[in-house]
């Protein structure tokens, strides 16, 4: 067998690394399109669960336009002890703003955070509480989500204005909202939460307000 002259072993080598060079960059943009359609996918599923959630908490005849199309920055945060970034979001109907629905988290969880929506009309007045994130004992404090009880819409219809600062406990400390047996610290910590959520709305809804309608 002869043996492959210069010429040709340099136009193989060229031909090899032109089709490994081919061949990655193929895959690259095959990785770059999969990790672009997973992206688009994850944040669509994102938003999809965000705006399930915010419709839990408010009523569909209060609103118009999706509950997503008008975010709120929160003045003072930290009196709903969520961060900075966290955002609030006005409930539209024909070009007026007929409630809002803020985050609140309760860092007073027996076993940690205790993330919650609210949505509270221009009234003042409770349409809607959810648990969207929390730690809590399987069983026990759980019972907070509305898939396993019924006891987070005991809010629905509370305000300031019919509800006492005093009612705003549980009836173990004197209040209005039943506690679990077994787990009273956890029910306590969600109707605090709550209470201080509408007591932020009192403090900035006119500051809440003008600001939806300028969006």
């Amino acid at each position: 067998m002869n043996a492959e002259s210069p010429t040709s072993l340099m136009v193989s080598i060229r031909n090899g690394a032109i089709s490994l060079g081919l061949f990655a960059v193929l895959t690259a943009t095959a990785i770059s399109l999969t990790f672009v359609s997973s992206s688009d996918s994850i944040a669509a599923n994102k938003a999809a669960a965000k705006a399930k959630a915010l419709a839990a908490v408010m009523p569909a005849n209060l609103y118009d336009q999706s509950l997503l199309s008008a975010p709120l920055q929160l003045p003072n945060h930290q009196q709903l002890n969520v961060p900075e970034s966290a955002l609030g979001y006005a409930v539209i109907k024909s070009k007026l703003t007929q409630a809002v629905i803020l985050p609140v988290i309760a860092r007073d969880g027996y076993s940690g955070d205790i993330s919650l929506l609210v949505g509270i009309d221009a009234a003042g007045t409770i349409k809607g509480v959810r648990v969207i994130e929390h730690k809590e004992t399987p069983g026990l404090g759980d019972k907070i989500e509305r898939k396993k009880s019924v006891w987070i819409d005991s809010f629905m219809g509370h305000s300031l204005t019919n509800t006492t600062a005093q009612e705003w406990a549980v009836i173990k400390d004197g209040g209005e909202f039943d506690g679990f047996t077994g787990a009273t610290i956890t029910p306590r910590a969600v109707v605090n939460a709550v209470h201080q959520s509408l007591l932020y709305h009192h403090q900035h809804q006119q500051t809440l307000y003008s600001a939806a309608q300028e969006n």
